[in-house]
């Protein structure tokens, strides 16, 4: 959960995505004052982060069954704030989602209350927090992520995000960015967060029209403009999120220097050039990266933000090229033999002068 800019506005019919009525059978309905325990009264210092749907804590479950306090199975509960602009549809919407899909790479709802005014979901807790916080976080307890660990992530998001987009009854995200990307203790990133997730479209048609809703610097141009979400639209943010992972920067900061506020539209004449990418990596990696690599990483990251949506690469292709570019960097190529080089170059000394010159230096 973060503070990022989240917008709303009214564009088209908005349909429920799911219609079903709760209570769910997959998952475990939880008492307020069972939660209200497991966090201590949702005690200040137990947050874990903040966003447009409320404040999430850390919990401990079944304290008094291990007969000590801080025992017990370790989650996250995230708490609707009443003046929340995500209010009762969202929450259902990710209760009804999050019940149906099952992913190593999506955060695993456990369950939830409904109590009057309370509404409150619990997951998985994940050790490592958000990307974003691992980005973009400040203080000594926050420790930049090392390039292989950062495509471990990229490559774990994107699995996710494909499995959303393959699914029998084809889910949109539609709100892909950093801090809904959580990490579990080794690292695994999971996708979190289902409040705006919509059910794709029919065969019949190419997008969904929908209010629009989302995040500023991570919504798709054709999304914003019109209120036409695209399966394609989610790529799009997706390579927003590889901009970040490469440069370090926010998607938006109205902090920056004048013409950087917009990290995509400020970085794109750098990640088409090999030489200029070097000026915009993350100081964080401390020049520890294969340059060939990243330039890979920002090629596919300018196929992603394409304006037109239907010239950006599917989810599965993106998949395909980030596991391409692990495999070349976990196995480059050996160094020729020199002792081979070395017998291959006096073999060209001593060639025939009437021998024909083509390919020799």
């Amino acid at each position: 959960m973060s503070g990022d800019s989240v917008f709303s506005a009214s564009s088209g019919d908005e349909s429920s995505p799911n219609d079903h009525i709760l209570p769910t059978p997959n998952l475990r309905i939880f008492s307020f004052a069972e939660l209200k325990s497991a966090t201590k009264n949702f005690r200040p210092d137990m947050v874990l982060g903040e966003g447009g749907f409320g404040k999430v804590f850390k919990g401990w479950l079944d304290e008094k069954a291990s007969g000590k306090s801080g025992s017990g199975t370790l989650v996250a509960v995230k708490k609707l704030n009443p003046e929340s602009l995500q209010g009762f549809e969202e929450w259902q919407c990710e209760v009804n989602f999050l019940e149906k899909l099952s992913h190593p790479h999506l955060v695993r709802l456990l369950g939830y209350c409904w109590e009057d005014k309370e509404l409150l979901l619990v997951y998985e807790f994940m050790q490592k927090g958000s990307l974003e916080n691992h980005l973009f976080g400040r203080g000594c307890t926050v420790q930049s992520l090392d390039w292989n660990i950062r495509l471990k992530i990229v490559i774990g998001a994107a699995k996710g995000l494909c499995f959303l987009h393959t699914a029998n009854n084809q889910v949109i995200y539609r709100d892909f960015k950093a801090s809904n990307i959580l990490l579990d203790g080794s690292y695994t990133a999971k996708i979190s967060d289902f409040g705006l997730a919509k059910f794709g479209p029919s065969a019949s048609q190419s997008h969904v029209t929908t209010r629009i809703m989302g995040t500023c610097g991570y919504a798709a141009p054709e999304y914003v403009a019109t209120g036409h979400l695209y399966v394609k639209s989610d790529v799009y943010g997706f390579g927003v999120v590889l901009v970040e992972i490469l440069t370090g920067l926010r998607a938006l900061d109205p902090n920056r220097p004048s013409g950087q506020c917009n990290l995509v539209d400020w970085a794109k004449p750098y990640l088409s050039d090999r030489r200029k990418l070097n000026n915009i990596m993350d100081q964080g990696l401390d020049g520890k990266y294969p340059p060939k690599a990243a330039f890979q990483i920002a090629q596919l990251a300018l196929k992603c933000l394409v304006p037109e949506p239907k010239n950006r690469p599917s989810m599965k292709e993106v998949v395909e090229t980030l596991e391409q570019i692990k495999s070349i960097n976990e196995n480059p190529k050996k160094p020729r033999n020199r002792s081979a080089s070395r017998q291959g170059k006096q073999s060209l000394r001593h060639r025939s002068p009437l021998a024909p010159k083509h390919g020799v230096r």
